[in-house]
């Protein structure tokens, strides 16, 4: 195993992290994955995920040479303890529905040994649904999209569209109408079937695989 995650207390100083990050180079290692903010008493927490570590117990000690350095701790990753990541965007009704589906579904895989997350978020209008679909690749973890609404188009569509671009993000849709359903990989009527499928098409525990479908994605 040559991956890790850190998290790093230290004094919230002027160029800790310019240490940190020198002492990471130093010995090979990659970041993936970082996420900091500042807690009481001005102590700052790193998160790191690192990758192609030859040897975590000397980076730790090198690490703990810096002054400033409080302690580090090593433990699993944000994939590794919550899993891949489900994100369910819409109209309130639709969202609850789908979120019920999905975390029935989620639960049989996660028993067996899978982990898959479900985040929800109820919006309404164009603009704060767009804004919240583009930030998706922005995020981690994220390996599905279901769009909750009963009329999706225009900035929400072309949010979809840049999205997909960018990543394999699988984007199940209800059935609706508005120009969104031509982005979708899954368009299905049945929200509480959608949340299911959405887990189904990701999970690894289960043999339902989304591009066996071709064009035949209407349920």
């Amino acid at each position: 195993m040559n991956d890790y995650t850190l998290t790093i207390k230290s004094d919230e100083k002027k160029g800790v992290l310019d240490d940190i990050t020198d002492v990471i180079t130093e010995y090979g290692a990659n970041i993936s994955y970082v996420h900091l903010f500042i807690e009481k008493n001005n102590v700052g927490s790193i998160n790191l995920e690192l990758d192609h570590v030859d040897d975590i117990d000397e980076l730790i000690s090198a690490l703990n040479d810096i002054e400033e350095i409080k302690s580090v701790e090593l433990h699993g990753s944000q994939l590794d303890i919550y899993g891949k990541r489900i994100i369910i965007v819409g109209g309130g009704a639709q969202v609850s529905q789908v979120a019920m589906g999905a975390i029935t579904e989620a639960d049989r895989h996660n028993i067996r040994g899978e982990r898959i997350s479900i985040d929800t978020i109820p919006l309404v209008g164009e603009k704060p649904l767009a804004e919240a679909i583009e930030a998706i690749s922005r995020l981690p973890r994220v390996s599905a999209l279901v769009l909750a609404g009963s009329l999706m188009g225009g900035e929400i569509t072309q949010a979809v569209k840049n999205v997909k671009e960018k990543s394999n993000l699988i984007v199940i849709s209800l059935n609706m109408p508005g120009s969104v359903t031509e982005y979708a990989d899954l368009i299905i009527t049945d929200p509480i079937q959608a949340g299911v499928l959405a887990v189904m098409s990701i999970a690894d525990t289960a043999a339902f695989d989304i591009k066996r479908l071709g064009d035949n994605i209407h349920f």
